[in-house]
């Protein structure tokens, strides 16, 4: 009744104007038309019946276009009108043969997403399948192979797939070195390229045991292994090695004042010192270490980071992993790096292993997976020195100066604690280890107090914050300095010329060592002009110390060689 009203109030307005304009509106027939009577009349018999019209008009243009756009938005507007059905259904058909045509897997699965359960959707899937087994034939994605095989267990063309993935993934492998062929191994109990991987992790073994001067011990393992045959350079390879041994053995002292070994103790006088009774022995024997560039310190250093109970003994060992990491040529750090590392992987975890396993992979670049490690390896009732120092240089390095002021401050309270607990006393003496664990508390204090400083100076967030972690650090320096004061004091009453915590002995010799190494440098090229390429480029690839390296460079593009 009120809509019967409403047309009523409407006619006595408008008069005969509404059907003159129908009237006018049907002889054109056009959509302008209509759409123009709409505008003026939007309601009334006339309007629903322009409206049915209209939709006719439109779906007719919409089947000239036959496009993918145009039917696209007759159903936007009109998804419920009775050529919606037909619309769909063309508008299927078009996205399906474009599909077809493209011939590509991502088309096929976007034509499926969009028409999920089409008339067509059997063929898309035949041809899907089809797209996806041609592609693999050719891609080189891994994970594109991998998550096909994922999909369709079941795919009779599945041998074809896995032979395909077997062999992008050691060609991948092959490249990009060792760590890359261990996981080929163990992800491939049947890969065709089984020997070739283990050829080629025994030649980056060999190599590291040459560039050690171990030539002996190279020349032993490739004669006794079933592979040995394999490494098909290893003769000549071997022929040069012995005639730079040769060279640098020369007894000449110039020529020994360029080598590093000249002024350190052998990797087995430092191998007895790792278990001296006195920390310190061992924490100077594992800085001394770092300065062998041999595959063979690796593994004292290794075991110093993971079984040192003094904080200072694994720092050092930490330090010196990097630097003679660094030194070595990058293929054999990796490959010492990676058979480290699956041996840990079979071991029962603990967190002196998940520290052990999280240095090797930040001293390999692989920070996502050694940042994981290092949170294994934290316990927070009881922090690791190593742990919160390490977090400390890693956020420096990223900028984070307030997140490495935190791990500081966590750092000053575990030196807060030794500096409260050890256990001092003029009646029984001083332990030794107890005097050299107040000398990692001090270290350790004051590199705190100089990471919250740096903090406070570089950020401006959380200011109240940095200057309570200040006061904290520097309660923890103070307590801990008077604590070892006391300590040494009672250790020297106790054995009179027994070293302190200031002992820099080693450290002032390898400093002076550098000094000297780059002094015979810039004298080889004019006293020993026949040596001097081979004793320069020893140097600049091998040396463990930056300057050294670096004036070696120097003095070689002096002479003209690159």
């Amino acid at each position: 009744m009120r809509k019967l009203r409403a047309l009523s109030l409407l006619l006595l307005l408008t008069g005969c104007g509404a059907p003159r304009a129908y009237q006018r509106a049907r002889d054109a027939d056009t959509l302008e038309a209509y759409r123009a009577f709409l505008r003026e009349y939007p309601v009334g018999d006339e309007a629903e019946a322009v409206e049915v019209r209209v939709t006719e008009l439109e779906f007719e243009e919409a089947s000239k276009l036959h496009t993918v756009v145009a039917y696209k938005r007759f159903l936007e507007a009109h998804p419920d009108e009775p050529q919606s059905r037909a619309a769909r259904a063309l508008l299927e058909g078009l996205r399906f043969n474009a599909a077809k045509e493209a011939g590509t897997a991502a088309a096929l699965r976007q034509f499926l997403r969009d028409h999920p359960d089409g008339a067509q959707h059997e063929e898309a899937r035949r041809l899907l399948k089809e797209a996806e087994l041609k592609e693999l034939s050719s891609t080189k994605d891994t994970q594109q192979l991998r998550a096909y095989l994922q999909e369709a267990p079941d795919d009779p063309r599945r041998l074809q797939v896995e032979s395909r993935l077997d062999d992008e993934t050691f060609a991948r492998a092959e490249t990009a070195g060792a760590a890359q062929l261990f996981a080929y191994l163990r992800d491939f109990p049947a890969g065709r390229y089984r020997e070739q991987a283990k050829v080629r992790l025994l030649a980056l073994e060999v190599e590291g045991l040459l560039v050690s001067g171990l030539l002996d011990e190279a020349a032993g393992r490739v004669a006794g292994h079933p592979l040995g045959a394999k490494l098909e350079d290893f003769p000549s390879r071997l022929a040069r090695a012995r005639a730079e041994r040769v060279a640098l053995l020369n007894p000449e002292p110039l020529v020994q004042f360029t080598q590093v070994g000249h002024y350190l103790r052998s990797i087995d006088d430092l191998r007895r010192a790792l278990v001296a009774p006195d920390p310190m022995d061992r924490w100077q024997a594992a800085e001394e270490l770092g300065q062998h560039v041999s595959v063979k310190a690796l593994e004292p250093l290794v075991e110093a980071l993971r079984s040192g109970r003094n904080p200072l003994v694994r720092q050092r060992a930490l330090a010196s992993l990097q630097t003679v990491l660094r030194a070595l040529p990058k293929p054999v750090a990796d490959y010492e790096v990676a058979v480290r590392l699956e041996s840990l992987r079979e071991k029962a975890g603990s967190p002196e292993l998940y520290l052990t396993m999280a240095a090797l992979l930040d001293l390999s670049g692989r920070m996502g997976e050694a940042t994981a490690e290092y949170q294994r390896a934290f316990v927070p009732e009881d922090p690791d020195p190593v742990v919160l120092r390490r977090w400390v240089q890693i956020r420096e390095e990223r900028r984070q100066s307030f997140s490495a002021a935190v791990a500081a401050r966590q750092l000053s309270l575990w030196s807060l604690r030794v500096a409260r607990e050890e256990s001092i006393s003029p009646e029984g003496g001083v332990p030794l280890a107890a005097a050299r664990q107040l000398c990692a508390a001090v270290e350790n204090a004051r590199f705190a107090s100089e990471t919250i400083s740096r903090a406070r100076k570089a950020n401006t967030e959380f200011p109240e914050d940095l200057d309570s972690f200040a006061v904290t650090a520097a309660e923890a320096l103070k307590l801990a300095e008077a604590r070892l004061a006391d300590a040494e004091l009672l250790l020297r009453e106790k054995t009179p010329g027994a070293r302190t915590c200031g002992d820099d002995a080693v450290r002032e010799r390898l400093e002076s060592a550098v000094s000297q190494r780059r002094d015979a440098l810039r004298s080889v090229g004019t006293k020993l002009p026949r040596l001097a390429p081979l004793l320069l480029g020893v140097a600049r690839e091998r040396d463990p110390s930056p300057e050294v390296r670096a004036e070696a460079s120097t003095q070689l593009s002096a002479l003209g060689t690159p």
